[in-house]
């Protein structure tokens, strides 16, 4: 009798231990009871590490359950590193599955029209997707430049402005490559042959686009402000753009000085002629149809009338009287 008790309980041990396995695989990890958990899983990271990472997390309750299961399902080697988000109440089955399925967090990254460079590299790193050093390097890195086919100083304007999903542990080059990719895509054909056809590359066509971009408030007056610097070209008449100057002495969307204005710089469009070297940030499609598509007007001049609107002249009588009248508003 004492035998077949001791047998009997020597058979419910190994049942015991399989249904504490199977509570431990079942149930969610004690932190995912509050909601979902964002965890790291750095690459190169072996089975052992994955699994300390997520018990300390509290993602999973158990080391040995989340590694027999990895086992048991042969994920040793399939787990892949990233950055993921656990829903609440996962099991850890659903992490083992999620790991194997690659599916890390989306990051959600907003480059507006308009935007620099500088702005961007501040946003990817308030997101921490990469140091904003990192980025102003590798987008004026030579190498880069070459391999992207962009023949300027920098990327600047190359950086196509769009909502894009980046994910933790791209490479700078690989988030910067894909927005070239997509300006690339948007400059068609037909669009290049047109600024061929108005004597300009690629290269041109976006910086000027650049500059229309951040004059332009109200999209209705990009096609007429185009028109303006179309005009000044053609008579070999300095710009005078405002932005680029913003952008000559680092002064992003803020007053400039006089002493600003008659700065040495091949970005200052106030003394120098012609085009600046690139763009000054990035245009959208419509400042790149405007550049190619000017409105049919003889303006040479514009001055701001408010926020938004712009007073345009063809003589510098009309301008100065439009000046004197802006400056008595903003009294």
């Amino acid at each position: 009798m004492v035998r077949l008790r001791s047998l009997a309980v020597a058979g419910l041990i190994p049942l015991a231990g399989a249904g504490l396995l199977v509570w431990l695989v079942l149930t969610p990890g004690p932190a995912l009871e509050a909601g979902p958990l964002v965890v790291d899983i750095p690459p190169h990271e072996g089975l052992l590490g994955i699994a300390d990472r997520l018990a300390d997390a509290g993602v999973v309750r158990s080391r040995a359950a989340f590694i027999a299961l990895s086992a048991a399902r042969g994920s040793v080697r399939r787990l892949k590193a990233g950055e993921y988000e656990v829903p609440r109440d996962a099991s850890t089955i659903d992490v083992v599955g999620l790991l194997e399925s690659g599916r890390v967090r989306q990051h959600t990254v907003l480059h507006p029209e308009g935007a620099t460079l500088s702005e961007l590299a501040r946003v990817l790193e308030a997101a921490r997707l990469a140091p904003a050093e990192e980025v102003l390097r590798v987008a004026h890195d030579p190498a880069v430049l070459k391999s992207l086919g962009v023949e300027g100083p920098s990327l600047e304007g190359y950086l196509f402005p769009d909502t894009y999903q980046f994910v933790r542990g791209m490479s700078v080059e690989e988030m910067l490559g894909r927005m070239v990719q997509r300006t690339r895509s948007r400059l068609t054909p037909e669009r290049l042959a047109r600024a061929k056809a108005l004597g300009l590359d690629a290269h041109g066509l976006l910086t000027l686009a650049s500059i229309i971009e951040r004059e332009a408030v109200d999209p209705d007056e990009q096609r007429i402000i185009s028109a303006v610097f179309w005009n000044r070209l053609r008579l070999d008449m300095p710009l005078q753009a405002d932005p680029t100057v913003q952008y000559a002495v680092a002064k992003e969307r803020r007053t400039l000085t006089r002493a600003d204005l008659v700065s040495d710089n091949p970005y200052n469009t106030y003394v120098r002629r012609g085009l600046p070297p690139g763009p000054i940030a990035s245009p959208g499609l419509p400042a790149i149809d405007a550049a190619l598509d000017p409105a049919p007007v003889k303006y040479l001049n514009f001055v701001a009338r408010d926020d938004r609107r712009h007073s345009f002249s063809t003589t510098m009588g009309e301008h100065n009287a439009a000046v004197s009248r802006y400056r008595l508003s903003r009294r």
